[in-house]
């Protein structure tokens, strides 16, 4: 459809296609601005993605998103929001060098991972030897060598679910001492746990063939890293938005910020980062901004 934007969708990850879609399907003019990178990126291969029992790549997803929204008219930008401004009823966003006025937004900004400093970690990441989420992949643990890299009690937390794979499981905390509290279920769980920072990786093959820490190598078949994300929150927080101590975004029942017209969906709101969530988050918050807008039109019954 042609004509300036009506609703702007800052990212273009799962929950920023799906709710471009069902903009474009209600017939709205859509202007999705394209980051790049979306963190679905990082998958290898999906296995719990509803539709697809033999499994399917983070790029395989994206690219059949971006195919449907854009079958629908959603325009896709290259490019960052550099600035989100309030101005009457609606917002004023510089994208690209130029200044774009819509009258809804919505951010599918997802977060950044906080990454181990091991070499090559990134390609180890694409070859599914370092993992970054065990609710999506845990389930192909079974039964192998597990180390869980972390800083605080979030990477116990993350050892202790993964024992539902596998008993042999071993938390290599890297943080202080002090930041590691929760330790008394580790016998218990049957986690053992080291406490040293990592100096060495060697990656052979398809496994992590050893992690070392002050000279000494052990084995494992995968690495978790449970190093936390940094939600990417800020043009949001530029207008003063309710965010948690985690730094995500509240949003009400209609995925609505403590922001009118001010939206957001996916792994920048609080809650479980998945690929399922984010896009029913979406089509919730675009089902909402479409019928605030019919409602300020006066298209709804009296």
């Amino acid at each position: 459809m042609s004509g300036d934007p009506e609703v702007l969708i800052v990212g273009a990850g799962p929950a920023g296609l799906t709710a471009a879609t069902y903009l474009a399907r209600f017939r709205r003019r859509i202007l999705v601005a394209d980051g790049g990178s979306p963190r679905a990126r990082w998958i290898p291969v999906s296995h719990n993605m509803p539709g697809f029992p033999k499994g399917i790549t983070g790029d395989a997803i994206l690219e059949r998103m971006t195919d449907q929204a854009r079958e629908y008219g959603a325009v896709i930008e290259a490019g960052r929001v550099e600035s989100l401004m309030r101005d009457g009823d609606g917002f004023i966003a510089r994208i690209n060098g130029r200044e774009v006025r819509v009258r809804a937004v919505l951010l599918a900004t997802g977060v950044v991972d906080q990454h181990p400093d091991m070499p090559g970690v990134e390609r180890a990441i694409e070859r599914s030897l370092v993992r970054i989420c065990p609710i999506c992949d845990g389930y192909e643990a079974i039964d192998k060598a597990v180390a869980v890299i972390g800083e605080d009690d979030k990477g116990l937390r993350e050892a202790a679910f993964l024992r539902t794979y596998s008993d042999r499981v071993t938390l290599i905390h890297i943080g202080s001492p002090e930041a590691l509290i929760e330790t008394d279920d580790l016998e218990r769980l049957g986690i053992e746990l080291i406490r040293a920072p990592i100096d060495n990786v060697r990656l052979e093959g398809d496994r992590v063939t050893a992690l070392s820490w002050g000279g000494v190598f052990r084995t494992f078949d995968l690495v978790y890293s449970a190093l936390g994300t940094t939600p990417n929150a800020a043009l949001a927080e530029g207008l003063d938005a309710r965010t948690g101590d985690d730094g995500r975004l509240f949003v009400d029942a209609r995925q609505q910020t403590s922001i009118d017209g001010l939206y957001a969906a996916g792994d920048v709101v609080r809650g479980l980062n998945q690929i399922a969530v984010a896009s029913a988050e979406a089509a919730v918050a675009a089902t909402a901004i479409h019928n605030a807008l019919r409602e300020a039109d006066g298209w709804t019954m009296g």
